[in-house]
């Protein structure tokens, strides 16, 4: 579902009232929402037994997503990976790798900004730790989709690329050098996508992550990892910063991401678009944010590999850092199928001709002569009639879309604070 729809059935006049109401300063939604509102939705956590999270989100259009998350303890495998004795001990090659890049780090980080960069909140023996991507496996289910679509897959695609882009949710999941667990995230789109899905199944997933337990570890070091029995004494991967009598595994105070749907009519940035103002979006952005552990005045934390932008916000804001920027096509820059090239407008109406007589010449010309009124037609200014724009776009909106959802108190500071909100069973 690279696409955000299908093709609505909505006349020429109605999309020009659509793009014209949206170009307005401030814009004009049809349900009445505000350029940077989300739509009403209700959540809660903890709603599978037998999961050691899980999580439901409804949006007030009726559109529902359950996720559930379920951890194993699996044997850790070491995959190309060469080790090399240095001063009697043996040392991998990562290991060796990391040891490279903290030196030209601090070759190239001048004195007076390495005490305000640190080691991004990880601790020396965490540096170490060596991680896999394939120690999460999610999956996808949409109504009235196949689990091999290209639409499921894009989506499953897009909400792992955001949870593993800085490495943090991995390193959770590390016992010891011998064994680690793999975390299984099963997304359940429960209605039928009114709108395109990918922000709700990602805020439900941020939910279910936050609610994730893992039993305690009794054993020490790389022996064969024993656990509590007792779940009461069990620990979340993530800290709850709201709840000061949570147990996490870790003292890092970083969050699971979220990702976000926002569109650009002209000049206006447009939040948690519905489907009818897709139809008529100049470009749909999928920005997938999260909250950094510890905040640095430098605006980079070189540690995580990680952008952390500092917007220079006023007042108080979560430090949040860019991990991911999806471009996707609105219905408006589809074709509609079953048409041929020799009459599709957006293929100039082109089509090739051969032949030596003049028969096969004027019907050439005939043809060209076509081709350009269908030129014409679809490229003309036609008042009352809206025309799906044509090309790219310019780097100057994406920037801009990219710098509303970063800011410092805005919509992104505002749906993590909602999710905060949410009590973890």
């Amino acid at each position: 579902m690279a696409t955000t729809s299908q093709h609505l059935l909505l006349s020429p006049a109605e999309l020009a009232y659509l793009h014209s109401s949206l170009s307005l300063t401030p814009p004009l939604r049809p349900d009445g929402r505000t350029a940077t509102q989300f739509r009403p939705l209700t959540a809660e956590t903890g709603i599978l037994p037998g999961t050691n999270g899980s999580a439901r989100v409804c949006f007030a259009d009726g559109t529902e997503a359950v996720v559930g998350a379920k951890a194993e303890v699996e044997k850790t495998v070491s995959r190309g990976i060469t080790y090399e004795e240095e001063d009697g001990q043996l040392v991998s090659s990562r290991q060796q790798g990391r040891r490279q890049q903290k030196t030209d780090q601090e070759t190239i980080i001048p004195d007076e900004h390495k005490e305000r960069i640190g080691n991004g909140g990880r601790g020396r023996d965490e540096t170490d730790r060596i991680c896999e991507d394939d120690w999460l496996e999610l999956t996808v289910e949409i109504p009235g989709y196949r689990d091999d679509d290209s639409g499921t897959v894009f989506l499953a695609s897009m909400l792992s690329e955001s949870l593993l882009a800085d490495g943090k949710l991995t390193k959770k999941l590390w016992i010891n050098r011998r064994f680690h667990w793999k975390l299984y995230l099963d997304i359940i789109l429960i209605s039928p996508p009114l709108s395109y899905p990918l922000p709700l199944l990602s805020l439900t997933t941020h939910l279910a992550l936050l609610s994730t337990r893992l039993p305690r570890l009794k054993s020490e070091g790389d022996e064969d990892p024993m656990f509590d029995d007792d779940w009461a004494a069990s620990q979340f991967i993530f800290s709850n910063p709201s709840d000061a009598t949570t147990t996490s595994s870790t003292t890092d105070s970083s969050r699971p991401p979220i990702t976000l749907l926002v569109m650009a009519v002209g000049d206006n940035v447009i939040f948690d678009p519905s489907k009818e103002e897709l139809a008529v979006a100049d470009i749909a952005l999928a920005v997938s944010v999260g909250e950094a552990a510890s905040p640095n005045s430098t605006g980079m934390s070189m540690a995580d590999g990680a952008m952390d932008l500092d917007l220079g916000g006023e007042g108080e804001g979560r430090n949040l850092r860019l991990l991911s920027v999806r471009t996707i096509d609105p219905p408006s820059r589809l074709t509609a199928p079953g048409v041929p090239n020799a009459v599709n407008a957006s293929a100039w109406g082109h089509q090739q001709q051969h032949g030596n007589n003049s028969a096969a010449a004027s019907a050439s010309a005939s043809k060209e002569s076509a081709s350009t009124g269908l030129r014409a037609a679809e490229t003309g200014s036609v008042e009352g009639v809206w025309k799906a724009p044509r090309g790219g776009f310019k780097m100057g909106i994406m920037s801009m879309i990219v710098e509303k959802v970063l800011q410092k108190g805005g919509v992104a500071d505002e749906v993590l604070e909602g999710l905060d909100g949410v009590e973890l069973a």
